[in-house]
């Protein structure tokens, strides 16, 4: 199809389209009634954005032929980018394209791992066209503006070791009707390869045992030493815990806070203090939010986090100099003047209840498997390699069986 105007097209545009002429491609304004395969090149990354940034909406005889596309069933490959998705957010328009493959040429786009991206990219497949030195001089910034995590080295344990080689975890949540969310954190911290794990119920009746996981020791949060191990905060936290999360806060060398942790710093300038001297007192912490938690902590709304999430994300790294884990499609791994992580496995799977709290609690054992005097580069890499574990078990799993955070668990 050409959808310009020989008086209005950009002058490189035009010269193809001369280019093609002469090389007899028939070219056509109406898509034919029946075809096995299409090839989207409408726009790849050339679509213009207005003054505050936003994609310019995409109407007449382009969303004619984009809704051709989509409603085709037949396989659809993209060039570069499906037509209406943003290269560096991930937004796409509604009516942009829904590619089956999507060919990336010179560098990969962080758009295409996160928000919407996936879904409008299909399977992804990667072409540097013999120039992967040459990307400055083609118009891109040589300093990436992200890294993708990759799969990530399994590490091999000693045998000279015993189970306090492997850290302490304490995980303090599980408010009145909420104590599983506690307690799946702390099998998931468990099974990922803690030595210990502690529980520290709010709930006003506290468990002795768990019959499914018996390694767990319950205790009451005020005798657990917060300064001894690595604390993860705020799964199932319900509103009575601002005390406990201020004294993790101020004595906690290892920290995971999450969920209704979250939720109370963000309506506490007192406990976002705390947080912000931590780095200073050269204590680790990770934030684990989703977007409206996200939202929360910055002030403004989840469109906004999700139109700009690597952007976003950094903000609050930097805010709080911390490593922070924005979750969603494409979960992001920000740290304080690092380059962001983007992780490209999970699937739809993890959409259900409790699989946030088992990331939580599998990033409290990432925190105590770390040596001392870890900084936030180390931090943001062990945090990436277990988000990236995290999603790995959604992928593998098998057809038609039912996915629980329970099932997760299982099979780490």
């Amino acid at each position: 199809s050409w959808l310009g105007e020989a008086g209005t097209c950009p002058a490189d545009a035009l010269a193809a389209y001369h280019r093609a002429q002469a090389a007899g491609v028939h070219i056509q304004r109406d898509a034919p009634a029946q075809f096995d395969f299409c090839i989207d090149a409408l726009l790849g990354i050339g679509q213009s954005v207005d003054a505050a940034g936003s994609q310019r909406p995409i109407s007449g005889l382009m969303a004619e032929w984009i809704d051709r596309i989509n409603t085709g069933r037949v396989p659809a490959l993209a060039v570069d980018l499906p037509s209406g998705l943003a290269a560096d957010t991930g937004q796409t328009d509604a009516r942009g394209v829904r590619a089956s493959h999507t060919l990336s040429l010179l560098t990969l786009k962080p758009g295409q791992f996160t928000a919407s991206g996936r879904d409008a990219c299909g399977d992804i497949w990667f072409d540097d066209l013999g120039h992967p030195a040459a990307a400055p001089s083609l118009g891109y910034s040589a300093a990436p503006s992200a890294w993708l995590t990759g799969s990530p080295i399994v590490a091999t344990r000693l045998h000279a070791s015993h189970k306090g080689s492997f850290g302490d975890v304490a995980i303090v949540g599980g408010a009145q009707g909420m104590v599983g969310a506690a307690l799946l954190a702390a099998r998931a911290a468990l099974h990922a390869g803690a030595g210990r794990v502690y529980v520290g119920l709010l709930s006003a009746e506290p468990l002795a045992l768990d019959p499914a996981c018996p390694e767990l020791m319950f205790r009451p949060i005020e005798r657990i030493d917060f300064r001894q191990m690595t604390v993860v905060i705020g799964c199932g936290g319900g509103r009575d815990f601002c005390a406990h999360l201020a004294r993790a806060l101020s004595q906690a060398s290892r920290l995971v806070v999450d969920a209704d942790a979250l939720n109370a710093i963000a309506q506490d300038t007192q406990l976002q203090t705390l947080l912000t001297h931590r780095r200073g007192q050269n204590r680790l912490t990770v934030l684990t939010p989703h977007p409206l938690e996200a939202a929360r902590l910055s002030g403004l709304t989840t469109p906004d986090i999700q139109q700009n999430r690597l952007q976003q994300a950094q903000r609050l790294a930097d805010r709080f100099d911390c490593v922070l884990v924005l979750k969603g499609s494409g979960t992001l791994i920000a740290g304080p003047q690092l380059t962001p992580q983007i992780n490209p496995t999970g699937s739809a799977l993890l959409a259900t209840a409790g699989t946030g709290d088992v990331l939580a609690g599998m990033l409290g054992t990432t925190l105590a498997h770390l040596k001392d005097g870890a900084n936030a580069q180390s931090v943001q890499a062990a945090c990436a390699a277990t988000v990236y574990r995290h999603g790995q078990v959604a992928n593998r799993w098998p057809a038609n069986s039912p996915f629980t955070a329970s099932g997760l668990i299982a099979r780490l």
